[in-house]
């Protein structure tokens, strides 16, 4: 029989440690609760209408289509058992198990509400595709009802577009919403001005990404003023509900009116994370990530890889290129293993920069003491995106719509549905009869 290996999760990291086990004499199960490898980073984009969620969501089979070691399983991961070398799975009335040999978690991490998840029902995450599109659905269903709208003040809240979260993600959305609101949609509508939109970008810390260095940070701020966008950092959220948010400064308490709240503060790892914890006796962290080896190895068990955002390893950033230098050093670690090779290589993680659009034409970005800001980090942003996208037809459909948006002023994808607007509120009143954790 041969070396069986099991991976937890289709994203960065799970997609590259299967991709590294391309030639090597090893059967591959990649375990997903979806059935595609979603390109995270660009999920703004489809919540903003330039691309659509086929241009970030290649199915996975497709994309293994040529690899013939490696077979994908659609199914959610309620529990692994480290000692019976065995993951859980379930889907619709089925459940079964999954024998390993080599098992690699990458199950990545969601939306954290600290301790607030009551808060998703009114401020959406961006995190998946169903996110995406009912975030879409909200934006630019808020400017169709604005548009019938009499009363003044209920007319000011559903142009109220308030994005809790200054990181990337949030600086991003709010940089997109600007541009929707001032050049996208003015000439579309007749009795509103969707230029007088007010977004409001809100960060409980002192500054706008915080992850990078303050040269970037200031001129995306400046940026973003430019562009009408209201930041205010350290600035607390301590309520949402279907009309607003409740927010707490140094100067005290206040409420701001808006329909539109999208949420991209914090994230908390896989509850997966917890369980393979607890099994190896080591404690997470308060993200829930799991402590491990310099080679990505859960502690006492060295046939257990732990990558992308469910590890802890050296203060690694929960980033698409951690997740796939992780997964991808994973799955060599595997052959080298079985070419006989078992001393344990540390995962040597090389930091290729950070980047984030503020507008069209204008990103900020940064590797070690190198700083790029303006149109030349534009294009470093979109060669660098086009690159590490999944897929030919990936990139050249995403291109095109780049294209339609970027050099004109049309947003291709602007497509809502009733469900995307209402389903987060139909799921609340009428929850699932079951649920489990996964990937």
């Amino acid at each position: 029989m041969r070396h069986r290996v099991v991976i937890v999760g289709g994203g960065f990291g799970g997609l590259a440690a299967a991709k590294a086990l391309r030639r090597a004499p090893v059967d591959v199960t990649l375990v997903d609760r979806q059935a595609h490898h979603l390109f995270q980073p660009l999920l703004y984009h489809v919540a903003t209408g330039i691309l659509s969620q086929g241009n970030v969501s290649p199915p996975l089979r497709d994309v293994l289509r040529h690899q013939a070691n490696a077979s994908v399983v659609l199914a959610e991961v309620g529990g692994i058992d480290l000692e019976r070398r065995t993951v859980e799975c379930a889907l619709l009335d089925w459940s079964w198990e999954i024998e390993y040999d080599t098992l690699i978690v990458a199950a990545g991490a969601r939306q954290s509400y600290f301790g607030r998840d009551e808060f998703a029902l009114h401020a959406p995450a961006m995190k998946t595709i169903d996110d995406a599109l009912e975030v879409r659905g909200r934006i630019f269903g808020a400017f169709e009802v604005a548009e019938l709208e009499d009363d003044p003040a209920k007319l000011a809240a559903w142009l109220t577009f308030v994005v809790v979260g200054a990181g990337p993600t949030g600086v991003e959305m709010a940089g997109q919403i600007a541009e929707l609101s001032r050049h996208s949609l003015p000439s579309n509508f007749r009795r509103i001005d969707t230029r007088t939109a007010r977004i409001l970008l809100l960060d409980g810390g002192p500054r706008i990404l915080p992850t990078f260095g303050e040269g970037p940070a200031r001129k995306a701020a400046r940026k973003l003023e430019s562009m009408g966008v209201e930041i205010r950092t350290g600035t607390l959220v301590t309520n949402v509900d279907a009309t607003g948010v409740e927010v707490l400064t140094a100067d005290g308490g206040e409420r701001i009116e808006a329909m539109t709240k999208i949420w991209s503060a914090g994230v908390q790892a896989s509850p997966l994370g917890a369980s393979l914890a607890a099994q190896a006796g080591v404690e997470t962290t308060r993200a829930g990530q799991v402590p491990v080896e310099p080679d990505c190895t859960l502690p006492g068990h060295p046939e257990v890889f732990v990558v992308g955002d469910l590890m802890s390893l050296n203060g690694l950033p929960g980033l698409a290129e951690v997740a796939m230098q992780s997964g991808r050093h994973a799955g060599q670690e595997i052959r080298r293993r079985l070419e006989g090779k078992t001393e344990p290589r540390p995962l040597r993680y090389v930091d290729l920069g950070s980047l984030a659009a503020v507008s069209r034409y204008y990103a900020v970005g940064e590797r070690k003491r190198t700083q790029v800001s303006g149109f030349v980090g534009w294009v470093f942003w979109l060669v660098v995106h086009l690159t590490f996208l999944t897929g030919f037809k990936n990139r050249t459909s995403a291109l095109f719509h780049w294209i339609i948006s970027f050099f004109g002023r049309s947003r291709p994808e602007r497509t809502i549905t009733a469900q995307q607007v209402f389903a987060r509120e139909a799921l609340a009143s009428s929850p699932p009869a079951a649920s489990r954790p996964g990937p």
